[in-house]
């Protein structure tokens, strides 16, 4: 069965649903998403490396997990759903703010049009990382993760580097 995505107006409202890689061709269009950025207790930032075989970005460094809730599936539901999925765990999450943005992935020819809900969390357990999602994980402190961006911002997402700086404000 085909994955679909929803299709949403600028007030994050569902105007339709389309199948997911299509959302991400032709300039990609307008399509719900989320963004979880997991802390442990020390303050340091869980990180995963995209496995090499995501259709787009693969092998960047990005915040804990992103995706994309499914047609009825409610947004903070579908970010448990996916850190299960991905790390292997869950923990409570705090809905931080949304943003829009724009993103072309060259290589694969494709775009990221997303309404980005950005959910925070506290974790301290055991990870079991999907090799087929993730290709590595690290834990950096948010002055070490500073430091990384700026001495090699081509290794994060786009969505990445526009969401981290509220992201660390806010917890």
């Amino acid at each position: 069965m085909e994955e679909q995505v929803i299709v949403v107006d600028a007030e994050d409202r569902e105007i339709g649903r389309m199948e997911k890689m299509a959302a991400h061709q032709n300039g990609g269009t307008r399509h719900r998403a989320f963004s979880i950025f997991i802390f442990d207790s020390a303050g340091r930032c869980l990180l995963q490396r995209r496995a090499g075989s995501k259709y787009h970005f693969p092998g960047l460094w990005t915040n804990t997990c992103c995706s994309h809730p499914r047609p009825g599936e409610e947004t903070a539901a579908a970010a448990h759903r996916r850190l299960q999925e991905e790390l292997g765990f869950d923990c409570p999450l705090e809905e931080r703010f949304q943003f829009e943005y724009r993103a072309e992935s060259e290589e694969e020819n494709l775009t990221e049009h997303e309404l980005d809900h950005v959910f925070t969390g506290i974790y301290d357990g055991l990870l079991n990382p999907n090799p087929q999602e993730v290709e590595a994980i690290c834990h950096l402190t948010p002055c070490a993760l500073e430091e990384k961006l700026a001495e090699h911002p081509e290794e994060f997402t786009p969505w990445f580097k526009l969401a981290v700086q509220r992201v660390l404000a806010a917890v």
